[in-house]
């Protein structure tokens, strides 16, 4: 009779299957299924933190560099992100929750034809062409009117993003593609849950449910079948209750086997992580396995931050022991870690390893 799940095999296994061995780019985001990209830069931006643990060889800047080669799209999915595009289709022709008003669709379709005649164009350049001011963005602050139908047209799918200019949006027509049947809305749905459930498995019970109710931005077309496709997910999916919570992972996976019991990401080498890299996104699971509570406060004000403006999660041998924050001043990488005992690890190898970790970060970014 097999032992039972424990929480260390569930801890176990979140690592070691989202840090799988290091391969391509486009490999990588397949295996990931989406990646979280944030605008921050504290040392480089949470997309690239994400990816050099998992790409061979990777420099900050490189997805951005390779987007347009590469066959995946900015979307918005549970979070703004990049997948591949055979997922983003899955969200779309996407059926906006605010309808817009004749005039606004004039605008519109101003602009995308403005667009395609000259192939893609910077937000600047429709701004110039068209002037339509400023108008309040979500934070109550002044922002252009251009950028913000842009991103409408972007979320409807009118346009997408062709690429990006020192982190601006380029935007393009959408790619043509044939649609050979009408989408199946339970079909797409339950694809777009497993896309989830790939990319943070182990997953509680009431993470899985805040996932998919996040669907109805990533799909509002459907938000009336989201419940439907929760209570499909929870019978069709493995799960086990551990220390009184229900998890939830994917089917052709368990989290007790030896295929999860490798010792490779439990080694001596240190990995600081990005604030929304998979193994520390879930508040909830980063609090069960490690047990602390970890906050992202960029947007905190100064005098209340614990930890930093933009800690980096500090994992070694299979535990969370605290953050460091980074800043690169004079060309060199300048590290300031915090530990939840209050002092770093005594080991001696801890030494060795915040160094390696530390030259690594500067190769990723250049400096």
């Amino acid at each position: 009779m097999p032992a039972p799940l424990t929480l260390d095999h569930l801890r176990r296994y979140a690592i070691t299957r989202s840090l799988f061995k290091p391969t391509t780019l486009p490999r990588a985001i397949a295996k990931l299924g989406f990646v979280q990209v944030d605008p921050i830069r504290a040392p480089a931006r949470a997309q690239d933190l994400t990816l050099r643990h998992r790409v061979t060889g990777y420099r900050a800047g490189d997805l951005e560099a390779r987007y347009s080669r590469l066959a995946i799209e900015e979307d918005f999915f549970v979070n703004y992100g990049i997948l591949p595009r055979a997922t983003q289709r899955l969200m779309h022709p996407r059926t906006a929750r605010v309808e817009w008003s004749s005039s606004r669709w004039t605008q519109a379709q101003a602009v995308l034809e403005f667009v395609q005649s000259r192939g893609a164009a910077h937000p600047r350049e429709v701004d110039a062409a068209f002037q339509h001011g400023t108008t309040k963005n979500w934070f109550g602050g002044n922002t252009k009117a251009s950028t913000q139908l842009l991103d409408g047209m972007h979320y409807r799918g009118l346009l997408r993003v062709a690429r990006r200019d020192s982190g601006i949006r380029v935007y393009a027509p959408q790619l043509a593609h044939e649609q050979d049947a009408p989408v199946d809305p339970d079909a797409a749905l339950d694809a777009l849950v497993d896309v989830v459930v790939a990319k943070y498995a182990p997953l509680p019970a009431a993470t899985l449910g805040r996932l998919v109710m996040a669907l109805g931005s990533a799909a509002p077309q459907w938000r009336d079948e989201r419940r439907a496709a929760l209570s499909r997910t929870k019978a069709r999916l493995p799960q086990a209750t551990v220390e009184g919570c229900r998890w939830f992972w994917p089917a052709d996976e368990n989290p007790a086997s030896r295929r999860f019991a490798s010792d490779a990401v439990l080694d001596d080498q240190l990995r600081l992580l990005a604030p929304f890299d998979p193994i520390v996104w879930d508040r909830q699971r980063f609090e069960q396995f490690w047990g602390w509570a970890y906050r992202f406060e960029a947007y905190t004000p100064a005098p209340k931050r614990v930890r930093g403006y933009y800690a980096l999660p500090m994992l070694w041998r299979g535990q969370v022991i605290g953050w460091a924050n980074a800043a690169v001043r004079n060309g060199r990488l300048q590290l300031q870690p915090g530990y939840v005992t209050g002092r770093a690890p005594r080991d001696a190898a801890f030494k060795s390893a915040m160094l390696e970790e530390r030259d690594r970060m500067e190769q990723f970014l250049g400096v």
